[in-house]
């Protein structure tokens, strides 16, 4: 588990520069899940709508089935967003009986797609989500994105 500061955010994360995009990529997502408490999977979308990483517990037809969803969700509420005037997405929030689903939109149109459970911190879960999609928007690119979705198991 990440040791916390007083504010509750986790400290700062040092990544290797001899490691590849798509190592960081995969470490990034890999380290969330595991260090931030009530989270339980998370997907990296790319803007078409396509899986460019799943963290470890989920399976490759996992993976795909939420990316799809994560980009359904995603699109819905790029519709709402420009149909009410409310300029952009930061995060969706979709609140079921036993978890979240919590979409959050990186640059480029690409999307981040966390499940967590329902007894969770759902704000400490958003703010982390908030400090992923910076570190996540600092090294995606559509050269990273190709390669992810080629180290992603058949």
């Amino acid at each position: 588990m990440t040791t916390r500061l007083s504010s509750g955010a986790a400290p700062s994360v040092h990544i290797d520069p001899g490691q590849s995009g798509t190592q960081t990529f995969s470490w990034l997502l890999a380290n969330f899940v595991r260090n931030t408490h009530g989270v339980r999977d998370a997907v990296a979308v790319s803007s078409d709508g396509l899986l460019i990483a799943a963290s470890e517990g989920l399976d490759r037809a996992s993976g795909d089935q939420l990316a799809a969803i994560v980009s359904g969700m995603a699109g819905l509420a790029r519709s709402a967003s420009r149909r009410y005037d409310f300029d952009g997405l930061k995060l969706i929030m979709i609140e079921m009986r036993r978890g979240f689903l919590l979409v959050s939109v990186v640059a480029d149109g690409s999307c981040l797609g966390v499940l967590s459970e329902a007894d969770c911190d759902v704000g400490l879960i958003g703010y982390e989500i908030a400090l992923l999609k910076d570190r996540v928007g600092a090294v995606l690119t559509p050269s990273l994105i190709e390669q992810a979705r080629q180290a992603l198991p058949r």
